[in-house]
């Protein structure tokens, strides 16, 4: 099976290595730090609304022992493992060869050998996932507007940084299926210069069947990229679960 050429080390979060691996993408290392590259994504009026939120000085207030018992680790396993089963579950995973015969199995093989299907489906679940980690990261952030100062300003400072980078992140992970298109391709590709090959080598014997084997191999790796951004997705709300547990603590 055909693989992405070698190249140096991609580091960063898991979604990212996975698809540098999988892609022939070139992951330069960042000219800018974090810092600076936040600033030429965070326009002046949420600039504006940062500043107020940090230089608030929101009202005191105890945070209820009932709402600190929810504010466990089960909030974000919960909503991980009905995102994850969401994506495992997805009808891009189910059998790519057709169940019995007719039109309608052979219908859903045919729609399964191409990319367009796969790329629906991963749009789908980047929906589905946006939409699930946002509801988390409300809730979450209801939970620390009823802490101290500190947690409440946390919680305004996470709203305006969802709404000044929910576009950007959606535009920088929309490129996620345009690059598995690449990946998609590659092994297609691959698997068809192989039968070519073995059909030559067959001669008067009977063709070898086509094989799908290389679709598998790819919605293995469609499935672990989407897997991989779910993490990345789930980031600041654990950061803001993370928050709560220390208050708790304390």
């Amino acid at each position: 099976m055909m693989q992405a050429p070698r190249r140096a080390t991609v580091r960063g979060p898991t979604f990212i290595r996975t698809l540098a691996r999988l892609t022939a993408a070139d992951v330069p290392p960042p000219a800018r730090s974090l810092s600076d590259q936040l600033s030429q994504w965070v326009d002046w009026t949420h600039a504006v609304a940062l500043s107020t939120a940090l230089d608030g000085r929101p009202p005191a207030a105890l945070l209820d022992d009932r709402i600190l018992r929810s504010a466990d680790d089960d909030e974000c396993a919960r909503v991980r493992a009905s995102l994850t089963s969401a994506i495992v579950a997805d009808r891009a995973f189910a059998a790519a060869t057709p169940r019995g015969p007719g039109p309608a199995n052979a219908a859903d093989a045919d729609e399964t050998l191409d990319f367009p299907f796969y790329r629906q489906r991963y749009l789908a679940l980047q929906q589905t996932m946006e939409a699930g980690v946002g509801r988390l990261r409300e809730r979450l952030r209801a939970m620390l507007t009823h802490g101290e100062p500190g947690m409440v300003r946390l919680a305004a400072v996470d709203a305006v940084m969802e709404r000044a980078l929910s576009r950007r992140e959606r535009a920088l992970l929309s490129a996620a299926p345009t690059l598995l298109s690449e990946h998609f391709e590659r092994l297609r590709q691959a698997a068809l210069t192989a039968a070519a090959d073995a059909a030559d080598e067959a001669a008067d014997d009977a063709p070898p069947a086509a094989s799908t084997a290389w679709l598998e191999v790819f919605r293995k790796d469609m499935q672990n990229v989407l897997l991989a951004e779910l993490d990345v997705r789930l980031q600041p709300a654990q950061g803001l679960l993370a928050a709560l547990r220390t208050h708790a603590k304390n």
